[in-house]
């Protein structure tokens, strides 16, 4: 799940910066709603941040919003980090003497997520004794604060008070919520789902496989700077945004879309549940009952590649290969095995239980690697995935 960073936005001339902060968050892969003082939207339209963000833009106290009578308390529910960029020094000392007499103020004092606050106002006020104790006051209560710059300002004065560089905002907004960037530069194959080997136009052998892990795996990767590719049998997941996603349907299939991009990849992960075997001779037709009793009753199959395997055969110096594991027994010891024997990095191996493993939102785990064993209880899918990355960069 996308983290969400609740941006306060404050009647400043430096307000048009806040886009640049928008879509740089964006990019991280981090949801931004936005909440407007009154004054702000004398510089700038709200529809502005609305056509940005895609979320509802917050204004008025007693905004008309279906559902929702105290929409301060919802707001400041939704935060995961609260950043207030441009921040007046009115708002500063509203906030460090507790008053709340609008819609932004009144969610600051509401809100349990972290506090970030990027100044910005003319040099004399920002040095004014008043705003820096004001300031100093909140930071004594764990507000973070993003220094303003020293140069020209609007007002035609020069010295500190200009709004942070938007990427030095980012960052430190970034670094608050605990996003990692780990990932840049690097590119992630991900194969995910199951395979479907028909048996006919309307059977097939398949696996219940949801793709769920892969596409967590997915997201999770693209959250952290990585250009990702995903190859996936046949599920009913949405791509992941900023994630390349390959349709496929079977073994054969799927084999040779990551053939394909493989030697590109730095780190390659296969979550995909494949069919071990295939019909040897699949039908243009739909098997009658009755007539065709005797090719239902008895289907010949054939061994699929076996993808992990081959492509661990094939990986070249400095890159990571992943595989996993479903097992109903010695789950660790089978992970330890398949480890060797398809010649990849790391193998993640779970316990395949009623409500876990294929098809839940949630899984336990251990990682298996040449190091030792790392095991997780369970946990969502989308925090694991950051868990098994974690581990992947550690080898």
């Amino acid at each position: 799940m996308k983290k969400t960073v609740l941006i306060g936005v404050t009647g400043c001339v430096a307000i048009y910066k806040t886009c640049e902060i928008v879509r740089g968050l964006q990019k991280a892969g981090v949801r931004c709603k936005v909440v407007m003082t009154e004054s702000a939207t004398h510089f700038i339209n709200p529809l502005m941040f609305r056509s940005l963000t895609r979320e509802p833009v917050a204004v008025g106290l007693f905004d008309d919003k279906p559902g929702d009578p105290i929409h301060h308390i919802s707001l400041s529910k939704e935060a995961d980090v609260f950043l207030i960029a441009p921040c007046t020094a009115n708002v500063i000392a509203k906030l460090a003497n507790g008053i709340a007499d609008d819609l932004l103020t009144t969610t600051a004092l509401a809100t349990e997520a972290p506090l970030v606050i990027a100044p910005a106002m003319n040099v004399n006020m920002y040095e004014h004794v008043a705003t820096q104790q004001n300031m100093d006051t909140l930071k004594s209560r764990g507000v973070r604060f993003i220094d303003a710059d020293s140069g020209y300002l609007a007002c035609g004065d020069v010295g500190k008070g200009r709004l942070a560089d938007p990427d030095v905002i980012v960052q430190a907004t970034l670094e608050v919520l605990n996003v990692k960037r780990d990932l840049v530069g690097k590119r992630v194959l991900i194969t995910a789902g199951p395979t479907v080997e028909p048996i006919d136009p309307v059977r097939y052998i398949s696996n219940p496989s949801s793709g769920k892990m892969g596409f967590a795996l997915a997201e999770a990767a693209a959250d952290r700077g990585a250009d990702v590719v995903v190859v996936s049998g046949p599920v009913s997941l949405s791509d992941p945004e900023g994630v390349e996603v390959v349709r496929v349907r079977t073994a054969c299939d799927m084999l040779a879309a990551v053939g394909e991009r493989f030697d590109a990849s730095d780190i390659a992960i296969f979550t995909a549940a494949v069919s071990d075997y295939r019909p040897a001779n699949p039908s243009d037709r739909k098997l009658k009952k009755g007539a065709d009793d005797s090719a239902l009753a008895t289907i010949e199959l054939v061994k699929n590649p076996d993808i992990l395997a081959t492509m661990g055969a094939r990986k070249h110096a400095g890159q990571i290969v992943v595989g996993f594991a479903a097992e109903t027994e010695n789950v660790e010891e089978n992970a330890s095995k398949k480890m060797a024997a398809k010649n990849a990095d790391m193998v993640v191996a779970n316990l395949a239980t009623e409500g876990l493993a294929f098809g839940a939102d949630d899984n336990a785990a251990s990682i298996v690697t040449a190091a030792g064993v790392q095991r997780f209880e369970t946990m969502p899918k989308s925090e694991l995935a950051h868990r098994i990355l974690d581990a992947a960069l550690e080898l």
